[in-house]
């Protein structure tokens, strides 16, 4: 298993027990999924920029994104129904795990004038959403490869039921939220 996880078992849920008093271990919350998610604008008059963006997403998850597409036609935006604006993948178990450290480790890092992750993405049952205004900050990625830059999103789903408890899981696994 990986380091996050292992992390996990030995540190995280005995300091998640004595910090929140649960009386089993199986009360300690836990990451269940992580999503990465592209959203294209430009997808409407550029189609080559999904093939991009699913490049991208690929090369950082290790697994073949699903191409979203729009549920309804919005003619200011110039949008029909069925146009794909979008990419998504969902990152579980082994990868997920595998993903964090490198995002802990590796791609968090690398972003310029890093000061840590802001607070302000929890959404009040202890989910937890971030943007990365840059996907090249993954080493994975070859920039030639890529049209332009873009951003990317990246929720961390777990089972705590409270923001607090899920801003101390994520704490304990490495996120480096700012001070």
């Amino acid at each position: 298993m990986s380091r996050v996880y292992e992390r996990y078992k030995s540190t995280v849920v005995p300091a998640l027990m004595e910090e929140f008093k649960y009386s089993s271990p199986m009360q300690v919350p836990k990451l269940v999924k992580v999503v990465l998610n592209t959203g294209l604008g430009e997808a409407v008059n550029n189609s080559k920029a999904v093939q991009y963006a699913e490049y991208a997403l690929t090369q950082i998850s290790g697994q073949k994104p699903i191409v979203t597409k729009a549920k309804k036609s919005i003619a200011a935006f110039k949008l029909r129904e069925g146009l794909p604006i979008g990419c998504a993948v969902t990152l579980r178990q082994q990868r997920m795990y595998e993903f964090l450290d490198r995002l802990f480790t590796v791609a968090l890092p690398r972003l310029r004038d890093f000061r840590g992750v802001p607070k302000k993405g929890f959404d009040g049952r202890g989910n937890f959403t971030m943007g990365l205004k840059e996907q090249i900050v993954f080493p994975e990625i070859e920039i030639e490869r890529l049209d332009r830059i873009r951003g990317l999103d990246i929720t961390f789903v777990t089972t705590a039921q409270t923001d607090e408890e899920g801003r101390a899981l994520l704490t304990h696994l490495g996120m480096p939220f700012r001070k």
